[in-house]
Protein backbone atom coordinates (compact mmCIF):
# COMPACT_ATOMS: atom_id res chain seq x y z
CA UNK A 1 0.00 0.00 0.00
CA UNK A 2 1.42 3.37 -1.05
CA UNK A 3 1.21 6.65 0.90
CA UNK A 4 -1.19 7.91 -1.78
CA UNK A 5 -3.48 4.90 -1.30
CA UNK A 6 -3.44 5.41 2.47
CA UNK A 7 -4.20 9.10 2.05
CA UNK A 8 -7.16 8.27 -0.20
CA UNK A 9 -8.67 6.00 2.46
CA UNK A 10 -9.00 9.00 4.80
CA UNK A 11 -9.77 11.73 2.26
CA UNK A 12 -13.46 12.50 2.14
CA UNK A 13 -15.42 13.14 -1.03
CA UNK A 14 -15.27 16.86 -0.15
CA UNK A 15 -11.46 16.69 -0.38
CA UNK A 16 -10.87 16.96 3.37
CA UNK A 17 -8.32 14.62 4.99
CA UNK A 18 -9.66 13.38 8.30
CA UNK A 19 -8.19 10.55 10.39
CA UNK A 20 -9.44 9.40 13.79
CA UNK A 21 -9.14 6.32 15.98
CA UNK A 22 -10.66 5.37 19.31
CA UNK A 23 -9.04 6.84 22.41
CA UNK A 24 -11.12 5.09 25.07
CA UNK A 25 -11.77 1.34 25.32
CA UNK A 26 -14.61 0.22 23.05
CA UNK A 27 -17.78 -0.93 24.80
CA UNK A 28 -20.13 -2.40 22.18
CA UNK A 29 -23.79 -3.18 22.67
CA UNK A 30 -25.94 -4.87 20.00
CA UNK A 31 -29.70 -4.54 19.53
CA UNK A 32 -32.15 -6.55 17.48
CA UNK A 33 -30.36 -9.90 17.13
CA UNK A 34 -30.52 -13.36 18.65
CA UNK A 35 -27.85 -14.60 21.04
CA UNK A 36 -25.97 -16.49 18.31
CA UNK A 37 -25.58 -13.37 16.16
CA UNK A 38 -24.76 -11.30 19.23
CA UNK A 39 -21.83 -13.61 19.96
CA UNK A 40 -20.69 -13.29 16.33
CA UNK A 41 -20.72 -9.48 16.46
CA UNK A 42 -18.93 -9.38 19.82
CA UNK A 43 -16.37 -11.85 18.44
CA UNK A 44 -15.71 -9.56 15.48
CA UNK A 45 -15.13 -6.62 17.83
CA UNK A 46 -12.71 -8.68 19.92
CA UNK A 47 -10.76 -9.83 16.86
CA UNK A 48 -10.37 -6.36 15.32
CA UNK A 49 -9.62 -4.63 18.64
CA UNK A 50 -6.97 -7.25 19.41
CA UNK A 51 -5.48 -6.75 15.94
CA UNK A 52 -5.30 -3.00 16.58
CA UNK A 53 -3.67 -3.46 19.96
CA UNK A 54 -6.53 -1.48 21.47
CA UNK A 55 -8.83 -2.41 24.37
CA UNK A 56 -12.45 -3.29 25.09
CA UNK A 57 -14.26 -2.85 28.39
CA UNK A 58 -17.47 -3.92 30.09
CA UNK A 59 -18.65 -0.36 30.56
CA UNK A 60 -17.69 3.21 29.73
CA UNK A 61 -17.71 5.30 32.94
CA UNK A 62 -19.22 8.27 31.12
CA UNK A 63 -21.43 6.72 28.41
CA UNK A 64 -22.14 3.18 29.60
CA UNK A 65 -21.86 1.76 26.09
CA UNK A 66 -20.02 3.79 23.47
CA UNK A 67 -20.54 1.68 20.34
CA UNK A 68 -24.17 0.80 19.60
CA UNK A 69 -25.09 -1.53 16.75
CA UNK A 70 -28.74 -1.71 15.69
CA UNK A 71 -30.23 -4.42 13.45
CA UNK A 72 -33.77 -3.80 12.18
CA UNK A 73 -36.12 -4.20 9.19
CA UNK A 74 -37.41 -0.66 8.70
CA UNK A 75 -35.78 2.73 9.31
CA UNK A 76 -38.95 3.93 11.06
CA UNK A 77 -38.19 1.50 13.90
CA UNK A 78 -35.38 3.81 15.02
CA UNK A 79 -37.91 6.49 15.89
CA UNK A 80 -39.45 4.10 18.41
CA UNK A 81 -36.19 3.41 20.30
CA UNK A 82 -36.45 5.17 23.71
CA UNK A 83 -34.12 8.17 24.06
CA UNK A 84 -32.27 7.45 20.81
CA UNK A 85 -33.19 10.94 19.62
CA UNK A 86 -31.19 12.30 22.57
CA UNK A 87 -28.11 10.35 21.48
CA UNK A 88 -28.54 11.05 17.76
CA UNK A 89 -29.52 14.69 17.11
CA UNK A 90 -31.98 15.31 14.26
CA UNK A 91 -32.89 11.63 14.19
CA UNK A 92 -36.24 12.11 12.48
CA UNK A 93 -34.94 14.05 9.44
CA UNK A 94 -32.01 11.63 9.23
CA UNK A 95 -34.40 8.68 9.05
CA UNK A 96 -36.33 10.52 6.34
CA UNK A 97 -33.17 10.95 4.25
CA UNK A 98 -32.17 7.31 4.69
CA UNK A 99 -35.64 6.11 3.68
CA UNK A 100 -35.54 8.35 0.59
CA UNK A 101 -32.11 6.98 -0.33
CA UNK A 102 -33.24 3.37 0.23
CA UNK A 103 -30.10 2.97 2.36
CA UNK A 104 -29.42 -0.27 4.20
CA UNK A 105 -26.65 0.96 6.51
CA UNK A 106 -25.40 4.13 8.16
CA UNK A 107 -22.72 5.01 10.71
CA UNK A 108 -22.52 8.05 12.97
CA UNK A 109 -19.44 9.00 15.02
CA UNK A 110 -19.03 11.26 18.03
CA UNK A 111 -15.65 12.73 18.91
CA UNK A 112 -13.47 13.69 21.87
CA UNK A 113 -12.19 17.25 22.23
CA UNK A 114 -8.94 16.25 20.49
CA UNK A 115 -10.84 14.69 17.57
CA UNK A 116 -10.43 11.02 18.51
CA UNK A 117 -13.49 8.77 18.28
CA UNK A 118 -15.61 8.92 21.40
CA UNK A 119 -18.67 6.91 20.34
CA UNK A 120 -20.20 5.28 17.27
CA UNK A 121 -23.71 4.28 16.19
CA UNK A 122 -24.10 1.63 13.50
CA UNK A 123 -27.50 1.18 11.85
CA UNK A 124 -28.19 -1.88 9.68
CA UNK A 125 -31.50 -2.25 7.88
CA UNK A 126 -31.69 -5.94 7.06
CA UNK A 127 -33.09 -5.70 3.55
CA UNK A 128 -32.85 -8.51 1.00
CA UNK A 129 -29.27 -7.60 0.12
CA UNK A 130 -27.86 -7.49 3.67
CA UNK A 131 -29.86 -10.58 4.67
CA UNK A 132 -27.90 -12.60 2.11
CA UNK A 133 -24.58 -11.71 3.76
CA UNK A 134 -23.32 -14.30 6.30
CA UNK A 135 -23.40 -12.95 9.85
CA UNK A 136 -19.64 -13.35 10.28
CA UNK A 137 -18.93 -11.36 7.11
CA UNK A 138 -21.43 -8.62 7.96
CA UNK A 139 -20.13 -8.27 11.51
CA UNK A 140 -16.44 -8.16 10.52
CA UNK A 141 -17.09 -5.62 7.78
CA UNK A 142 -19.00 -3.30 10.08
CA UNK A 143 -16.47 -3.49 12.91
CA UNK A 144 -13.61 -2.74 10.53
CA UNK A 145 -15.47 0.33 9.27
CA UNK A 146 -16.07 1.47 12.86
CA UNK A 147 -12.59 0.99 14.35
CA UNK A 148 -11.28 3.99 12.36
CA UNK A 149 -12.87 7.04 10.77
CA UNK A 150 -12.41 6.02 7.15
CA UNK A 151 -13.31 8.25 4.22
CA UNK A 152 -16.91 8.14 3.07
CA UNK A 153 -15.55 6.76 -0.24
CA UNK A 154 -12.95 4.34 1.20
CA UNK A 155 -14.65 1.06 0.39
CA UNK A 156 -17.00 1.96 -2.44
CA UNK A 157 -14.95 0.12 -5.06
CA UNK A 158 -13.28 -2.57 -2.96
CA UNK A 159 -14.37 -4.20 0.29
CA UNK A 160 -12.02 -4.23 3.28
CA UNK A 161 -12.61 -7.98 3.34
CA UNK A 162 -11.35 -10.78 1.10
CA UNK A 163 -12.04 -14.49 0.62
CA UNK A 164 -9.25 -16.95 1.38
CA UNK A 165 -9.80 -20.71 1.29
CA UNK A 166 -13.56 -20.18 1.27
CA UNK A 167 -13.37 -18.09 4.45
CA UNK A 168 -13.93 -14.34 4.68
CA UNK A 169 -10.96 -12.52 6.18
CA UNK A 170 -9.78 -8.97 6.66
CA UNK A 171 -7.56 -7.89 3.75
CA UNK A 172 -3.91 -8.06 4.91
CA UNK A 173 -3.19 -4.50 3.74
CA UNK A 174 -6.15 -3.13 5.70
CA UNK A 175 -5.17 -5.21 8.75
CA UNK A 176 -1.64 -3.78 8.61
CA UNK A 177 -3.02 -0.26 8.29
CA UNK A 178 -5.29 -0.69 11.33
CA UNK A 179 -2.29 -1.90 13.36
CA UNK A 180 -0.26 1.10 12.22
CA UNK A 181 -3.10 3.51 13.00
CA UNK A 182 -3.11 2.42 16.64
CA UNK A 183 0.61 2.95 17.18
CA UNK A 184 0.70 4.71 20.60
CA UNK A 185 3.19 7.27 19.27
CA UNK A 186 0.64 8.61 16.77
CA UNK A 187 -2.10 11.10 17.69
CA UNK A 188 -5.71 9.96 18.00
CA UNK A 189 -6.79 12.28 15.21
CA UNK A 190 -5.21 14.19 12.32
CA UNK A 191 -6.41 16.59 9.63
CA UNK A 192 -3.17 16.94 7.71
CA UNK A 193 -2.62 14.56 4.79
CA UNK A 194 1.01 14.13 5.88
CA UNK A 195 -0.37 11.75 8.50
CA UNK A 196 -0.62 9.19 5.68
CA UNK A 197 3.20 9.20 5.48
CA UNK A 198 3.44 8.48 9.20
CA UNK A 199 1.05 5.57 8.79
CA UNK A 200 3.01 4.31 5.78
CA UNK A 201 6.27 4.40 7.76
CA UNK A 202 4.73 2.12 10.35
CA UNK A 203 3.49 -0.35 7.74
CA UNK A 204 6.94 -1.28 6.53
CA UNK A 205 8.14 -3.36 9.51
CA UNK A 206 5.01 -5.53 9.32
CA UNK A 207 5.30 -6.30 5.60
Amino acid sequence: MTPEEIEALFTRESGEFLFARWARPIVPVVFGVEDETLATVKGAFEAVVTLAGHKMAETDPELGANCMVFFFRDWQELLEVPDLDRLVPDLEPLVGRLVAADANQYRIFRFEEDGAIRAAFVFLRMDRELSKVPAETLALGQVVQTVLLWSDTAFRKQSPLAVAREATILRPDIAALIRAAYDPVLPGAAQDASHALRLFARLEPSQ
